[in-house]
This record gives structure tokens, C-alpha cells and sequence, in this order.
């Protein structure tokens, strides 16, 4: 017998057929013998639905109460599956955060799980019972509910995963896997067979949509098998695991991530002299803005020039920050241009393949683009190019990698 934790997000939930498709699935995993716990999201557009209430409400909901009112979703979702299971003669039990415990800290909108009371839900499992938790909430040390943020159903699965020491945790979702890159761009993508924890890390933080990037730090903290399917097709998926379990003569790059998301301000001008740096980013920072890639380049007579990249959203706070600040930074030109893109490789086998930047780089000269600003680390190479020439970078470089699959006959 094995214990499966399997997650559905709102698209596979999304009416009540749906809703009767996922029970029927549910089903025939526990008449196979397997012990079956399944964590929820809210139904698809209803999350959206109730933060459009609380705003015709308030320009600025207390967070407490947005949390309130967000968990419903995803009791609505629970409540409903366990009577299409039980209409079905499957005995279930539902489950909020809060009556489980999932105990979390006092961050509202964005809490992280501290703890989890797994007797419940093992109680219900023994005697039988198929157990339907909420996803995406929990509850604090006050009782006050809480909310994990968006994509948190995932991080809910993995760490009840991980509570039960399950065998495998299965996130459901819209696509049938973790891909070398989005098959929108590039449609000779191919579907990963395994993917490291690290690796799928990378790509989750780069630009990948198909898992949150807590639920992959807390499965591999933890160790939990994590596996991603198509919510109504049958396949093997993607696996997500250890290094060690995954076959080291796979190619060196396991896939390519990009985002669209980026922007880079350029401090042209800036004086020369220990600390500019964080005179810089000390303010950008202070706003509460995220930098990711930094460049400093020598420029004449003692200036330098600074560029480093934000979230395009928070370009604008970036600037303004460094605005107020212009008198201590020597007044310095300051140039933003929201029309770059980052583009990353990914995979393990760098550690131990020289050469995959010098390829990177010799695949875009050959189609004319340009790199603006580069980042590495060990797994992992990062480029910012202009936004225009996204799409045909991410392509030549899954050809030039070997990343596409065989020409169909």
C-alpha cells in the first residue's frame, strides 16, 4: 500500500464535472490499494472573483480579512469533492488548514508552514477514508487564518507530503509535465522524464510556471518524490527528485527558462569609490524591490557606470528610490529600458562539461543578438538580451544544445 498526496489546482477544478472527473480519478487510485490524501485549490477565477469584492470594498483590504475571505475558495472546492466521492459510495472527509493544523507564522497573505498535526488525517486514512484538504491556508499561533500566496496549494501538498512521509506527491495541473522549454515557443519541446530538485529550482525562479518555488524548496528539504501530470491525461509526467536518482548521461542541459518580466536601470556616471554599490542598492532595497543581475563597469575619470535588473513591475519605485538619493550618488544620468528579456540554461551536467557558455554565447552571434548582461552559477547561465529577440534566441539555443525532439516523419 502506498500513500499518495496529489494536488489539483483551480483549472482542474474548475466546474462540477471537473470536480466529478477529479473524484472519479481520486477513486480509482484508493480501489487500487493506495492510501489517497488530495489538497485543493480554489475553483478556477475565484480567487480573482473575491479580491475584485474586497477592493468594490476597500482600496486596501486589512490583510487579516483578506485572508478570511481567500481561504472560502478553497473550502468550497473541498466541501464539493468529498460529496461527488461519497455520492459515489467513496467514503471522505474534508478538511480546512485550520482544522487540520497547519500551523504556519503570522504573515498574513504570505505565511510559511512551521508545523503540521498529521493525526487527523492519519486517523482518516486508517479507517478507510479518502481525506480532501484545503489548499493554500492554514492557521497561525492565534488562530487567525492565514494564506500562503498565490501558487501555495503546492507548498500545502508538499509539506503534508512530507508530514506523512508519503511516497509520492503528485501535482495535477494543465500541462502533462516539466518541459526542456515552453512548447509555445519552441513546439519540437520535449517532456522531461526526471528533473533534479536543484535544476527545477532554477527553472521555477527563472521564468518555469509549473510548480511554486516553495513547494520545490520544501520538497527537497525534505525529500519528498514530487511528480508533475496532466489533470486528464494519462502519462508518466515529470519526476522531480534527488541528483543521484537521475541518470548522469542525460544531456547537460535540461532545459531553458526565460522571462518576459524583467527590466534593467542603467546609473551612468556614478563616482568610482568603495561603497557606490551600496549607496545604489541600499535604497532600491530599502523600497523592497528584488535586484537580481548587477554589472559595474570602470567608466572615465573616476565614474562609474551600474546596471542591475528588477521585476519590470518595480521599475518605476526603482527609480524614484534612486531619484530621491541623486545628490549622494555625484547626480548620475539614470536610465531604465523595460524592453529586455532574461534567458537562462539550466541543468546539472555543467559541473562536470566545460565549454557550455562559450556555445551559448556562439549560438546567439550566429543569429545577430546581442547579450547585454550575463550571470552564472553552477548550474546555470543567464543572459538579458533585448525583448524582441526572445523567442528566436530560446529556439536556436534548444537546437544548438540538442534539446529538440526527432523530426516527425
Amino acid at each position: 500500500m502506498a500513500l499518495i498526496v496529489q494536488k489539483y489546482g483551480g483549472t482542474s477544478v474548475g466546474s462540477v464535472e471537473r470536480i466529478q472527473a477529479v473524484a472519479e480519478k481520486v477513486a480509482r487510485f484508493q480501489a487500487e490499494g493506495n492510501q489517497v490524501v488530495v489538497v485543493v485549490s480554489a475553483m478556477s477565477g475565484e480567487t480573482n472573483r473575491l479580491i475584485a469584492l474586497a477592493k468594490e470594498i476597500a482600496d486596501e483590504p486589512s490583510p487579516r480579512e483578506m485572508d478570511v475571505l481567500l481561504s472560502t475558495g478553497e473550502q468550497c472546492t473541498i466541501a464539493l469533492l468529498c460529496m461527488a466521492l461519497e455520492n459515489m459510495g467513496v467514503p471522505a472527509r474534508s478538511y480546512t488548514g485550520g482544522q487540520v493544523r497547519i500551523l504556519t507564522d503570522h504573515s498574513h497573505m504570505k505565511a510559511r508552514i512551521e508545523a503540521i498535526d498529521d493525526a487527523r488525517v492519519r486517523a482518516d486514512l486508517d479507517a478507510g477514508r479518502i481525506v480532501v484538504v484545503a489548499g493554500f491556508q492554514g492557521v497561525d499561533h492565534d488562530g487567525s487564518i492565514t494564506t500562503l500566496g498565490r501558487g501555495g496549494s503546492d507548498t500545502t501538498a508538499v509539506a503534508l507530503a512530507a508530514a506523512l512521509k508519503a511516497d509520492e506527491c503528485q501535482i495535477y495541473t494543465d500541462v502533462d509535465g516539466v518541459y526542456t522549454t515552453d512548447p509555445r515557443v519552441v513546439p519540437r519541446a520535449q517532456r522531461l522524464e526526471k528533473v533534479t530538485f536543484e535544476e527545477m529550482l532554477e527553472l521555477a525562479s527563472l521564468g518555469s510556471k509549473v510548480l511554486q518555488i516553495r513547494a520545490v524548496e520544501f520538497a527537497g528539504k525534505y525529500s519528498v518524490p514530487l511528480r508533475v501530470l496532466h489533470s486528464f491525461k494519462d502519462g508518466p509526467g515529470t519526476l522531480i527528485t534527488v541528483d543521484d536518482e537521475v541518470d548522469m548521461e542525460q544531456p547537460v542541459i535540461s532545459g531553458i527558462a526565460f522571462s518576459r518580466d524583467e527590466a534593467k536601470i542603467i546609473v551612468r556616471g556614478a563616482p568610482d569609490t568603495p561603497g557606490i554599490a551600496y549607496k545604489i542598492l541600499g535604497p532600491v532595497g530599502a523600497a523592497n524591490i528584488e535586484v537580481d543581475m548587477i554589472v559595474q563597469n570602470v567608466g572615465k575619470d573616476g565614474a562609474a557606470d551600474f546596471t542591475f535588473t528588477v521585476n519590470r513591475n518595480d521599475v518605476k519605485r526603482a527609480r524614484q528610490a534612486l531619484e530621491a538619493e541623486s545628490a549622494n550618488l555625484g547626480n548620475p544620468e539614470l536610465i531604465a529600458d523595460d524592453k529586455i528579456a532574461k534567458i537562462s540554461l539550466v541543468g546539472v551536467g555543467m559541473r562536470s562539461h566545460a565549454g557550455v557558455a562559450s556555445k551559448m554565447f556562439g549560438a546567439l552571434a550566429e543569429e545577430g543578438i546581442n547579450i547585454e548582461m550575463i550571470s552564472t552559477s553552477e548550474i546555470k547561465i543567464s543572459v538579458v538580451i533585448a525583448e524582441k529577440y526572445l523567442e528566436l534566441a530560446v529556439r536556436a539555443l534548444h537546437s544548438a544544445f540538442g534539446l529538440d525532439a526527432p523530426a516527425e516523419d
